[in-house]
């Protein structure tokens, strides 16, 4: 047994409208019809309304959206996947956004002045006006507020320390790579836990788990691939299997 139109509306939040617009585009078009002639929607069609909602949000336009759709080999899972791969590039720079605010709060507190290069290096060619009502009506909560209490809390003392754990850390894996460890053996573990310490310890709760979110988006974006490539060419993909390998150690 199928949706309605207007069951589908208050399921996902799409407007009626919206729906029957899609119909009309032929980008979601309900698989049937009930005996009175009105349309249901089945679980396909709801997979595939998710998906268009999902690239919606990362804007793509519809026709985009149809074109990747009604691809012949489309696989949903592979879909999800690029999806999931766009939104943790996103949150890779939003963060570094909030990261380039909290500076710029801590320098504003402490009297110092910014270099015209750590002013601007964050944006790139980047408009951050383009995000703006998006950072401040999906990025509050929990992590991000305490983030931002314990960082604006920071002098450049505290600074200077984030900033020597980091190199530490990133030197520390990059020794175990180059010496051939195993990214699941006792060292290389040692030190992916070290990592997750300092993210809970300076800027907010990091459990073992979404330790291993971040290390997905350590492969995932190119720039904090780049990031950790720094250290040692293909450290990168040495750090999210390490921290994948303290996660299961965890479970145990």
């Amino acid at each position: 047994m199928g949706l309605t139109v207007s069951q589908v509306a208050r399921v996902s939040g799409v407007t009626v409208r919206t729906l029957h617009h899609y119909d009309q585009i032929g980008l979601l078009t309900p698989g049937s019809r009930s005996a009175a002639g009105y349309r249901l929607y089945l679980d396909g069609d709801l997979e595939r309304l998710q998906e268009i909602l999902f690239y919606r949000e990362l804007g793509f336009g519809l026709d985009e959206i149809r074109e990747m759709a009604d691809r012949p080999d489309h696989d949903r899972a592979v879909a999800l996947r690029h999806q999931r791969a766009l939104l943790s590039s996103r949150v890779v720079h939003l963060e570094a956004m909030i990261e380039a605010v909290d500076a710029a709060l801590e320098a504003e507190g402490s009297g110092m002045k910014m270099s015209k290069e750590d002013m601007f290096e964050v944006f790139g060619d980047f408009d951050p006006k383009t995000y703006e009502e998006e950072v401040e009506e999906k990025w509050s909560g929990p992590l991000l507020a305490e983030s931002r209490r314990r960082t604006g809390q920071y002098g450049k003392e505290q600074w200077k320390a984030i900033k020597a754990e980091e190199e530490d850390i990133g030197t520390a894996f990059a020794e175990s790579l180059a010496d051939g460890a195993d990214p699941s053996s006792p060292g290389a573990r040692a030190v992916a836990e070290q990592h997750r310490l300092h993210i809970d310890r300076w800027f907010y709760p990091c459990s073992h788990a979404m330790h291993a979110g971040l290390g997905q988006m350590y492969v995932a974006d190119a720039r904090f691939t780049a990031y950790w490539d720094k250290f040692a060419p293909g450290l990168a993909d040495f750090v999210k299997s390490a921290i994948e390998a303290n996660l299961a150690t965890a479970r145990e």
